[in-house]
């Protein structure tokens, strides 16, 4: 986890690095949160991984956003070097690209503003490059509709990924890659993109963002394993408690792969 506080020795660190994991790849974003909650008073990094979990939990369940709200001000105000400054502003344009894609508000403006933001801030060698491509490339597929600027957007933050040893990302790049692959008709490629999302996430114990991924493999996949994968999705997401919450559309109308 990027951005641990420090806790008196490394075991210490690693142990709530592996704690703030298992509860965040398990949807309970809240308890994670909670475990940063001592330290992001006063440490920026924490502060921030804080907010971007909240953050993450409105994505998922359209819920919690005045908590998120709160969270991404202490680490907005605790931020003290571009860096910092960069990585806050692009957790703030997602959680307005997510208020907007979700229905909650209109809120394109502020996305692109502060997306736009932390590119001025972050540096081009920054980690947090790969990232901020990645949500730019979400604003110009969904908001923008433009898939051409998405593609280039989402590639850079592919490589960006690889290059940082971003595991979690790159299963997102190969997702949104491969959606434009089969918008395009593509389906051999857009299938071997959603089954690199679907083996990542398996790999690193993702199980909240397992549903997702194979529901869009059987987008791109035959039958009958398209039906398979579908039934499977749908037991994963009843797992979780109907999270994350967009899903449902999807499983209920269960479209036939191209």
């Amino acid at each position: 986890m990027s951005g641990a506080p420090g806790t008196g020795s490394e075991a210490a660190r690693e142990a709530l690095e592996g704690a703030v994991w298992r509860l965040r790849s398990r949807g309970c974003w809240d308890d994670a949160a909670a475990l940063l909650e001592p330290h992001a008073a006063h440490h920026a990094p924490a502060a921030l991984r804080r907010a971007a979990l909240l953050v993450e939990r409105c994505m998922f369940t359209a819920t919690g956003w005045a908590a998120a709200e709160d969270a991404l001000r202490t680490a907005e105000a605790l931020a003290a070097d571009d860096e910092e400054r960069g990585a806050a502003a692009c957790e703030r344009g997602y959680l307005a690209y997510a208020a907007t894609v979700l229905g909650v508000r209109d809120r394109a403006d502020e996305a692109r503003s502060a997306l736009g933001r932390a590119a001025a801030l972050l540096a081009p060698t920054s980690s947090g490059r790969a990232l901020l491509d990645f949500r730019r490339g979400l604003v110009a597929e969904h908001l923008a509709d433009s898939p051409q600027a998405a593609r280039a957007a989402y590639r850079r933050a592919h490589a960006g990924a690889t290059a940082h040893g971003q595991e979690l990302l790159l299963s997102f790049t190969w997702r949104h890659l491969a959606g434009l692959a089969l918008r395009d008709g593509e389906v051999a490629e857009a299938r071997h993109g959603f089954a690199e999302s679907l083996r990542i996430r398996e790999e690193l114990g993702f199980l909240i963002g397992t549903a997702p991924a194979l529901a869009a493999l059987a987008d791109a996949a035959p039958e009958p394993e398209a039906e398979r994968l579908r039934v499977e999705a749908a037991r994963l997401f009843r797992l979780m408690g109907g999270v994350p919450t967009w899903l449902a559309d999807h499983l209920t109308t269960a479209p036939t792969a191209p």
